[in-house]
């Protein structure tokens, strides 16, 4: 329970029995939890109080979730946002992870399981300061910001996770299944191409333009960060 306290979440749920259970799934766990029911009040409150991590239903009264993470990045509010929702299609979890969301899951889900992935998120906002570079390319975990050549690239949360994890494992190839693992922190079965698509996203922020390019694709294997060709 170490490493839950003072950790603070909140959890936006319209449905009241969810809510409850969440509630006091969390506190059991060793969480402090503060609860809404709607899009408009989440906003409102993420705006005033610094959480560490968000519970975030997508189906809400005024703003549906999705509405609701876009106003916080774009508001520059940096809480971790873990989705939950019954809509499991890859279009919706594309949908959800571009707007900001650092993670998705599907309802019907294992308590142990939401736990899990609670505990893997906030291990990753707590992740080295380190500035990471290679070639002329660098990220900033502290203020989560990427450079290439001087020019600054903004990314998309999923995106940042993603490039993170490739740097700090530069010019090692790196297999679908452990990317999946390390960055979503679950396994989409072998029939989701989210990873294809956010790979195709880094490689037009951090690629186009360069002649050099740094993602690389290993066949048959995964991909690589690397400055050699």
């Amino acid at each position: 329970m170490g490493e839950t306290l003072g950790v603070n979440v909140l959890i936006v749920e319209d449905d009241d029995d969810v809510a409850v259970f969440l509630n006091q799934a969390t506190q059991e766990a060793g969480y402090v939890t503060h609860m809404v029911g709607d899009g408009n009040a989440a906003v409102q409150a993420a705006r005033s109080v610094e959480f560490d991590l968000i519970l975030l239903d997508v189906m809400l009264p005024g703003l549906d979730g999705f509405e609701v993470c876009r106003r916080l990045r774009a508001g520059s509010v940096r809480s971790l946002v873990l989705i939950i929702t019954a809509r499991d299609s890859l279009e919706d979890k594309i949908i959800g992870l571009d707007a900001g969301a650092d993670d998705y899951i599907a309802k019907p889900f294992h308590l142990a399981e939401l736990l899990a992935r609670m505990r893997a998120l906030l291990r990753r906002g707590n992740s080295s300061s380190t500035i990471l570079r290679v070639d002329d390319l660098t990220l900033d975990p502290d203020s989560r910001t990427a450079e290439r050549s001087g020019k600054r690239i903004n990314l998309s949360a999923t995106e940042y996770a993603l490039l993170e994890y490739l740097m700090h494992h530069a010019g090692k190839t790196l297999t679908r299944s452990i990317l999946l693992e390390h960055v979503w922190q679950y396994n989409f079965e072998g029939h989701d191409n989210v990873l294809d698509v956010y790979i195709s996203y880094l490689r037009r922020k951090i690629d186009k333009g360069h002649p050099r390019p740094l993602i690389q694709t290993v066949r048959g294997m995964g991909f690589r960060l690397s400055s050699d060709g």
